[in-house]
């Protein structure tokens, strides 16, 4: 097992100075000055593209900043799924379902519905909470393991925002997905001077869900959920703890590979390759529910407190803790083995399943929106799931 800890830089060629009075930039406090640097960087640099031209004009980059999370949204399909529509294609029951895994409905995308428009109501929602308009948008990171497109979705969700001033780009880490977009946000706000940004966690997993297997299908279900990250002065950081972490070994407890279409499986003869290759397609979802449970229960409280403790904070001084919603009866383990009341505990996988990248942040819109989480309240959150990769991060909400 191996601890990564991700220091990104942006793309754009940018001049460097630590010496602020170059840039004629008034100072105030050497300890600002010691964790500060200016970036300045071309402006008014027009890119022309298919479908027109893009100006980009910008101000100098404050690098050191911090994180704040200041907005959020969802966005979920409009078919419901109950566990008694399922006893009808599977052996299976309500019973069967809730008491295994705590789920009772799910969203699946049907019709004319694709990922990307979940993914866009979200990012709206998040835009408009954060009172933050598209143009001063500065990066989508769009968290996801089943775009719409092979090339990812977050170019598309970019167009369609209208974030003309905004470069995107796609983040795959199944389930930890989101957790791994948002630390990756608050590095390129502290090491590139990035002033807002979207990140989107979204993920259709109907689409590769094997609806005659009812120890797979009952689990998961499609969604969306977004958050706006703005950078904010460094005593004010949002981001007071993190995790991360994956080991290729588990590979084989949770997958969905690629292989070949059986309809143009040929056999070879002699040795030769056979060329051109044929068309694969991915297999569905492949799960060892036992091993998958063995370990959340182990992984995820360790690395949640070891974030709490780059935070300098126990388990009592957290006001939520919200995990990834893969099964009620993980989440009551991780609570138990943390000592987190089960009021204190951010739960609505009984109405979506598990949404994997989408379900933290879907979780969080919505008790935000209810009213639960308020402004100042510090948040555990932790993703985990296929790679098999887990992470967790200590926020402080608004």
């Amino acid at each position: 097992m191996a601890t990564s800890i991700g220091f990104v830089s942006p793309s754009t060629r940018c001049i460097k100075s630590r010496n602020l009075s170059f840039w004629g930039v008034s100072q105030s406090g050497p300890e600002r000055n010691q964790r500060r640097a200016w970036f300045r960087c071309c402006v008014g640099v027009e890119d022309h593209a298919l479908g027109g031209s893009v100006s980009r004009s910008r101000l100098p980059r404050l690098v050191g900043m911090g994180s704040k999370l200041i907005g959020c949204g969802s966005g979920v399909p409009k078919l419901q799924i109950s566990n008694d529509d399922l006893s009808k294609v599977v052996d299976t029951s309500d019973e069967w379902i809730s008491v295994r895994t705590g789920v009772r409905n799910r969203r699946v995308l049907t019709g004319d519905e694709n990922l990307g428009g979940l993914a866009l109501e979200a990012a709206k929602g998040a835009l408009q909470m954060a009172q933050v308009d598209a143009d001063n948008v500065d990066l989508i990171i769009m968290c996801t393991s089943t775009p719409d497109d092979l090339f990812g979705g977050s170019c598309r969700v970019q167009k369609d925002l209208g974030c003309k001033n905004a470069w995107a780009f796609d983040v795959t880490a199944a389930c930890s997905g989101f957790i791994v977009g948002l630390i990756t946000a608050t590095r390129f706000i502290k090491g590139g001077g990035y002033q807002n940004i979207l990140v989107i966690g979204a993920d259709a997993l109907s689409r590769y869900v094997d609806w005659t297997d009812r120890g797979s299908c009952i689990l998961f279900g499609d969604g969306a959920g977004a958050v706006l990250v703005q950078s904010c002065d460094g005593d004010e950081d949002g981001l007071l703890g993190f995790d991360m972490h994956s080991d290729g070994f588990g590979y084989k407890h949770l997958s969905a590979a690629a292989k070949p279409a059986e309809s143009e499986i040929i056999s070879v003869t002699n040795g030769a390759p056979l060329f051109p290759p044929k068309k694969s397609n991915f297999s569905c979802i492949q799960m060892n529910g036992k091993e998958v449970f063995r370990f959340a229960c182990r992984c995820v409280p360790q690395s949640i407190e070891a974030a709490l403790e780059e935070a300098g904070l126990t388990c009592s001084s957290i006001d939520w803790l919200l995990l990834h919603q893969a099964n009620q009866r993980i989440l009551d383990a991780v609570a138990t083995r943390l000592q987190v009341p089960s009021e204190k505990v951010i739960s609505n996988l009984a109405n979506y399943g598990n949404t994997s990248a989408a379900s933290i942040p879907l979780a969080l819109d919505e008790a935000v929106r209810s009213g639960r989480v308020k402004a100042g309240d510090t948040i555990a959150a932790s993703g985990f799931g296929a790679g098999l990769t887990w992470g967790s991060a200590i926020v402080r909400w608004g």
